[in-house]
């Protein structure tokens, strides 16, 4: 007998953190589970050969909002040639219609509704054992019993401590992301998320926990990924973690945590000041400023408190902060959504997400739809396509303003750029707006560019913004540039340098600067010297050192 756990992932640095915990809580039967991963980037063929060569008994399949389609279509077609095996499902994606998932796919036999762990070991047990007992008598599952489809209630909450630790071998995981879970369920009652649906929120035993982040700090991994929904949500546990990593720090590991800003308390903000820059970092969902949306999303957030607290965690300068919006939530339109924009960009994150409403299966925000007027896509990932505040023509604007934040913005390389942008227009979210109907207008927004490109197709748009300095931006553009690294060819718009090149030559050769280093003549005199030995942690731009009076003490600065 042999049971295949299947994971078909986004990419392939990510990891399927739940078949992992399902092999590792099922171990009696390990003999007989085989667990593989794939990504839905890969051909279906190949995946279904390596499929087949394992001849499966039974294959059990992870389903998300990323992969369902292409999980129904590849199952479709492997039960065609795997005709005795079983076929079942899992996780939130099936996990709330999985009667008219089993309608729909005739495939599967059948469906393991929520938390999986315990679900799977008797499943597994039923066909390794050929156990007597009935799937009548198994709770979490859902199932096709000759005509009918037979659904035996979701079964009781486990508790997070009993499962097994499942990184032993690291090799597996080399160049990808870990995950791990110290917390399930929220406190929370958001009406566009799952997580506000399990109340029933519980916690991994914390010296548990820490003898296992150990295991990672000894390894040095690059990052450790927390998917708990608020990591923060109770105090004591949080502040016993975040203390633990920041005490046993190896100088290399970075720790992600999704938090809620508001709920931080003067002595976690306190071990937070005292951290390496770039052990941990944070994402802060804000999802709107909008007191009326926030209240109809059932959401808790004092926006105020959380602009204190993003403020004084920037002012660290230790921690990279990520800030979430979600755009077609009801009560904000596209005037109002701006306002949101604006507010959480004036907290001058280092990464802003833009994201779109997803409406999620046994989610309160479907059961919305008709009150609030939302339109979303049929196909998974369920994207709004409209709502009575905001049209389809608003959402599409929106969606070239999430583009251009996500190439200028949250890219990191035209920070300096943009910052003297925002003297010329109307707003921040101006900039991002007007800059990506430029993009459409001159049909830059179906092609691929290069980083270069993305400069001269922004000086190209500025050269009708009245007032802006080009000589200024382009100073600016060379700035950012030469802050990542080292360029080998200058771009066409750099000021000539060769006026200047017995003078630099000479305090290179004087002060002994690094070859990889580079010295740029700004159009102000301004000489600054960019080390790219000296990096910093959270933003990885070279440090820079004025050094004009060491070059050009008695310069003409014409």
């Amino acid at each position: 007998m042999k049971i295949l756990l299947v994971a078909c992932n986004a990419k392939y640095i990510h990891s399927n953190l739940a078949v992992y915990d399902l092999q590792a809580y099922a171990s009696d039967y390990a003999d007989h589970i085989v667990l593989k991963e794939y990504t839905i980037n890969q051909q279906k063929d190949d995946i279904m050969r390596d499929i087949y060569l394992e001849h499966p008994d039974v294959v059990c399949v992870s389903c998300y909002i990323w992969n369902l389609s292409f999980v129904k279509e590849l199952m479709a077609d492997l039960i065609k040639i795997l005709p005795g095996a079983d076929f079942w499902a899992g996780g939130p994606e099936v996990s709330y219609d999985a009667e008219k998932f089993l309608t729909e796919n005739s495939e599967f036999k059948g469906v393991m509704v929520g938390e999986g762990e315990e679900t799977f070991k008797e499943l597994a047990g039923y066909y390794v054992e050929k156990n007597p007992q009935n799937l009548k008598d198994m709770t979490g599952i859902c199932y096709r019993d000759g005509d009918q489809i037979i659904h035996n209630g979701w079964r009781q909450i486990m508790d997070l401590s009993s499962i097994p630790f499942i990184y032993k071998d690291l090799s597996e995981f080399k160049n990808r992301i870990i995950y791990y879970e110290s917390s399930r369920g929220c406190p929370f009652s958001c009406s566009y998320c799952l997580s506000s649906i399990d109340k029933k929120l519980r916690f991994r035993d914390t010296e548990t926990v820490k003898k296992e982040l150990q295991f990672f700090i000894d390894n040095k991994v690059p990052q450790v990924k927390f998917v708990d929904r608020t990591f923060n949500c109770k105090h004591d546990h949080a502040m016993a973690i975040w203390k633990y990593i920041n005490e046993h720090d190896n100088g290399v590991t970075n720790f992600h945590f999704e938090i809620s800003a508001d709920l931080l308390r003067e002595e976690e903000l306190q071990e937070m000041s005292t951290m390496r820059p770039g052990l941990i970092q944070l994402e802060i969902g804000v999802q709107s400023t909008n007191p009326d949306t926030i209240k109809a999303i059932h959401r808790t957030m004092d926006f105020e408190k959380l602009k204190g607290i993003v403020d004084r965690i920037h002012s660290f300068g230790n921690i990279h902060q990520h800030l979430d919006l979600i755009a077609g939530l009801p009560y904000e339109d596209y005037d109002s959504f701006r306002h949101s924009f604006n507010d959480v960009y004036a907290l001058k994150p280092q990464q802003l997400q833009l994201g779109f409403l997803k409406v999620l299966k046994g989610s309160h925000m479907m059961e919305m739809c008709r009150e609030y007027g939302i339109v979303y896509k049929t196909q998974e990932p369920y994207e709004v396509l409209s709502t009575k505040w905001l049209d389809y023509d608003h959402v599409l604007k929106l969606k070239t303003v999430e583009n251009m934040v996500e190439v200028y913005y949250n890219s990191g390389q035209f920070q300096n750029t943009l910052e003297y942008l925002e003297n010329f227009f109307q707003d921040a979210f101006s900039i991002y707006e007007r800059l990506g109907s430029f993009y459409m207008e001159k049909g830059y927004g179906d092609v691929s560019h290069t980083r270069m490109r993305r400069y001269e197709i922004l000086l190209e748009f500025l050269e009708d913004v009245p007032e802006i300095s080009m000589d200024q931006v382009k100073d600016q553009m060379v700035y950012d540039l030469y802050l990542r690294e080292n360029l080998k060819s200058r771009p066409g718009f750099a000021r000539d340098q060769k006026p200047f090149e017995r003078q630099v030559w000479d305090f290179r050769k004087r002060e002994k600067v690094a070859k990889n280093a580079h010295v740029e003549v700004f159009a102000d005199g301004t000489v600054l010297l960019f080390n790219y030995a000296d990096r910093d942690p959270l933003t990885n731009n070279a440090h820079v050192t004025d050094v004009t009076k060491d070059v050009f003490e008695n310069l003409n600065r014409d």
